[in-house]
């Protein structure tokens, strides 16, 4: 047994001795206790003893004394650099006088600097990094990784070392006031680049990127390729076996760091940097999710500096943005996704008058809608909800006059219509009734909402006749479907319902002096009544209403199938 061995034998009943007088002596005492170590010719096992037991404050007040004591001990029984490291840990607790702070790490790092061996090395490192950090600048800061990394290197010694170096790393990021200058350290990266083991290198790059982000931003180039160089190490360990939850916190870090990179009004070079994290974060969906809203935002934002009013220039910018999303969203896996940025891209480019990209988003969401594989997204909930959404758009979408008169529409009538819909629920039906009321708009001379300076069809058409009479023949088409869709639903409260809605649409919109549209008024409302299936109270307030609204109105005929109206 070595002399090193033999002495740490009696720690535990020096430690237990001095913790209890430490707590219930004066400081006097312990002072007393201190000299008496000095008269022992600084017995490095009673002053490592002092050290662990005594309060951090009491040992960082003489923390000048403390290394001097350490490094003239006469005896080897505690090795130099646990002396040292039992400091470091002291001193993170409670630091020493500001006057002392930088002669202490001067004296003290000599010493650690000259430790051959490699693991007493970075024990000390590990102990006195946090201090470092805590109380000094980022220029030494940046010496003491170089030194580390001129440590560590040798014969790959850093491989042996990994759980140290992640420690070092985390404290250095958790303890430093300046996250940016810290980025661009000469000496950063390539501290980063000693952890070779894929695994870990990956803990540590996300350990470095979710700190101190709470209100950092940055448009300078050294910063953000640091932050991309930390981000590919985490994009680039993604693959088929990465678990769901792994994939998932990735991608919110990716996120977050792009929202980060902010280059103000200077929009091309904010563009530029989508491009670049496009290119290099092309696995994962929520990256390109958010890649694809940043650039729409950077298009509104275009769009509110000139008031609405391009230039040339901005007007081409806007468009390379509507053609960066078109491009970027077929990358995207999830089918819900895609859809959900295909519509969103259309309503921004028309937003900024780009009416030929706004059609090829729109045409891409028909096509998608038509050739669906994803469970989730064929739920009818979500179809429901977004084809409702995609009908509210359709009022303001100016017809392209190569392809026809309400193109997009009958489009997204024969998707739909083709689409495999619960008979018994007939979401298929209330979707003709919205199909219905987006008719009715539209043949009214001007449009209940627009977009600014897009030319809607009110204003393209001008209520022309052929235009209305399309309207007519596709309401015609309209009715006739959902009266099939009454007719297959059999006698039940659906029926009811549907049938209702269809009457209201019919009393309230449809031209009642057209004996076959009355008389087929009549025979909803006697369908919605049918075997009781109706609600009495509901119908009841729907006959009032419309009895007060044809004498609002002076609507004879309406006021006429009123009075036909029996409940």
């Amino acid at each position: 047994m070595t002399m090193t061995s033999y002495v740490t034998l009696y720690t535990p009943a020096l430690d237990f001795i001095l913790q209890a007088v430490a707590c219930t002596v004066k400081e006097s005492v312990l002072t007393d206790i201190l000299n008496s170590c000095k008269q022992c010719n600084n017995s490095s096992l009673i002053l490592h003893t002092i050290m662990s037991s005594f309060k951090p404050a009491y040992v960082a007040q003489r923390a000048a004394d403390f290394v001097d004591m350490i490094i003239h001990c006469s005896d080897e029984s505690i090795p130099l650099y646990s002396l040292l490291r039992m400091l470091g840990l002291c001193l993170n607790v409670c630091p020493p006088p500001s006057e002392q702070r930088r002669h202490i790490l001067t004296t003290v790092w000599k010493y650690i600097s000259a430790l051959t061996n490699p693991a007493e090395y970075i024990a000390c490192v590990e102990a006195w990094i946090q201090y470092v950090v805590a109380n000094f600048s980022n220029r030494d800061i940046n010496i003491i990784l170089g030194d580390i990394i001129e440590h560590m290197s040798p014969n790959r010694n850093f491989e042996n070392f990994y759980n140290e170096l992640k420690v070092i790393v985390s404290k250095i990021v958790s303890y430093n006031q300046d996250f940016e200058m810290l980025l661009v350290m000469d000496n950063f990266l390539p501290l980063i680049d000693l952890f070779q083991q894929e695994t870990i290198k990956v803990e540590v790059c996300k350990n470095i990127l979710t700190n101190n982000f709470t209100c950092f931003t940055t448009n300078d180039p050294v910063t953000t390729n640091a932050l991309m160089f930390l981000c590919t190490v985490l994009h680039d360990s993604v693959n088929a076996l990465t678990p769901e939850d792994e994939y998932r916190q990735i991608g919110e870090i990716l996120c977050n760091i792009i929202r980060k990179v902010d280059y103000g009004r200077d929009f091309e070079q904010q563009m530029n940097f989508y491009v670049e994290a496009r290119g290099a974060f092309s696995n994962i969906d929520t990256v390109l999710a958010e890649l694809v809203q940043r650039v729409n935002l950077l298009s509104i934002n275009t769009r509110h500096i000139v008031k609405g009013i391009h230039t040339r220039k901005t007007a081409d910018f806007v468009r390379a943005c509507a053609a960066y999303c078109f491009i970027t969203i077929p990358s995207i896996v999830s089918e819900k996704t895609r859809l959900e940025l295909y519509m969103l891209s259309g309503k921004v480019a028309l937003f900024n008058q780009c009416l030929g990209q706004a059609d090829a988003c729109f045409k891409a969401v028909l096509s998608m809608l038509s050739d669906l594989q994803d469970t989730t997204v064929k739920s009818e909930t979500f179809l429901s909800s977004f084809i409702r959404e995609f009908l509210s758009t359709l009022v303001v979408v100016p017809d392209n006059p190569e392809r026809g008169v309400l193109i997009l529409l009958k489009g997204l009538l024969n998707v739909i219509r083709d689409m495999d819909w619960n008979k018994q629920n007939c979401v298929l039906g209330s979707l003709y009734i919205n199909v219905l009321d987006l008719l009715s708009a539209m043949s009214q001379e001007e449009y209940p909402y627009h977009v600014d300076r897009v030319e809607s069809n009110d204003a393209l058409y001008g209520s022309d006749p052929k235009f209305l009479s399309e309207i007519n023949t596709m309401c015609s088409i309209i009715v006739g479907e959902v009266l099939t869709l009454l007719k297959e639903l059999g006698n039940c409260r659906r029926q009811s319902q549907l049938a209702v809605e269809l009457f209201l649409r019919i009393a309230l919109r449809a031209d009642l002096g057209e004996k076959a549209l009355s008389v087929l008024a009549q025979n909803l409302w006697q369908l919605s009544l049918k075997n009781g299936n109706g609600d009495v109270k509901y119908m009841a307030k729907t006959k009032e209403y419309l009895r007060k609204y044809s004498i609002a109105t002076s609507n004879i005929k309406l006021h006429q199938l009123v009075d036909k109206m029996a409940v």
